[in-house]
């Protein structure tokens, strides 16, 4: 197995890890305290899921999709020392808006984060006459300030990239519909400001077996030596529905529009009891993960069944060979 270098990384000595259980061949092992977070977190919560999870002032912080009890999706800011056992706002995120009519808007989900220059950025699917891209940021986890919705609708999935790249900001999106999409392919849209948005190229189509419906990027890319390490969600259709699992490509450092290697098979499908009973059976969603620069060592984040928020384990060595051996 070749040693892959991380170029820009951060040491996180204290993110969460399990070492592989004996036995286990497998690229990625699930924790086997799952799920990390129950659905109900505080009262009027029906389900964590699909969240993001930082670093943070030495311990980690995040944003997580929580529907409440009205069945009314939003977003909310939780802290953990250790990244298990987390700590939650029962108060959804209140951003300041230049523009009243930004803070608009009909839900909001499925946020990722990232540190890029001198601020924590947040995307979200936000609802705004149709699902839009909600952008914003914090330098604190206590003020939020909210910047122009990035696309028209339809669009989900919006994952920034950690730095620019020849002077441009850019967002992977996933031009969408107005309900439960059944198609779906990777853009990159490009961006001078963070505000107009353009310059779009195509990255990815729903091309294999069990990502034959739609793909959609999931946590923030992890820049490597061998290019950008991008994990994503791929959705077959069954005969009894949708089924999310994980996969796993390499783009291209300078345009990363550009695929180096795409494992053909997943390396997480829901195959648990809190991946395939919940809300929205049989999905293993991914939105964010945790790299120590040290040691390599990564912690995924992804949603269980649209309800509960689960968590595993692999290094970027492991599953960077895992896409070229593949």
């Amino acid at each position: 197995m070749m040693k892959v270098q991380l170029p820009n990384s951060i040491s996180v000595p204290n993110i969460p890890w399990e070492d592989r259980p004996a036995g286990c061949a497998d690229a990625v092992w699930r924790y086997s305290q799952n799920p990390v977070i129950q659905r109900s977190p505080f009262p009027g919560a029906n389900s964590t899921f699909n969240s993001a999870v930082i670093p943070y002032k030495g311990e980690f912080a995040g944003v997580f999709r929580i529907d409440n009890t009205a069945r009314v999706m939003n977003i909310y800011r939780g802290f953990s020392k250790d990244g298990l056992d987390w700590h939650f706002d029962p108060k959804p995120l209140d951003f300041e808006c230049a523009d009243p009519e930004i803070k608009k808007f009909q839900y909001r989900y499925d946020p990722r984060v990232t540190w890029l220059e001198d601020r924590y950025y947040i995307t979200w699917c936000n609802g705004y006459h149709g699902p839009t891209i909600g952008v914003a940021y914090t330098h604190d986890f206590e003020t939020f300030t909210q910047l122009e919705n990035a696309f028209l609708p339809f669009n989900r999935n919006g994952v920034l990239f950690p730095r620019k790249i020849d002077g441009k900001y850019l967002m992977l999106n996933r031009p969408s519909d107005n309900g439960h999409t059944p198609f779906g392919d990777i853009y990159i849209s490009q961006s001078p400001d963070m505000q107009h948005w353009g310059f779009h190229r195509h990255v990815m189509s729903p091309e294999l077996p069990w990502a034959s419906t739609k793909v959609g990027a999931g946590p923030i890319p992890v820049e490597t030596s061998e290019g950008w390490l991008l994990i994503f969600h791929g959705v077959l259709t069954s005969c009894n529905g949708f089924v999310y699992s994980m996969g796993a490509a390499l783009l291209d450092l300078d345009q990363p529009w550009k695929i180096i290697k795409r494992a053909e098979p997943y390396f997480l499908s829901p195959q648990t009891l809190y991946e395939c009973v919940g809300d929205v059976p049989n999905v293993a969603f991914p939105c964010a993960s945790l790299v120590d620069g040290d040691t390599g060592r990564m912690a995924i984040y992804y949603g269980g069944a649209d309800t509960v928020t689960a968590l595993a384990f692999t290094t970027v060595d492991t599953l960077v060979d895992f896409v070229m051996s593949n």
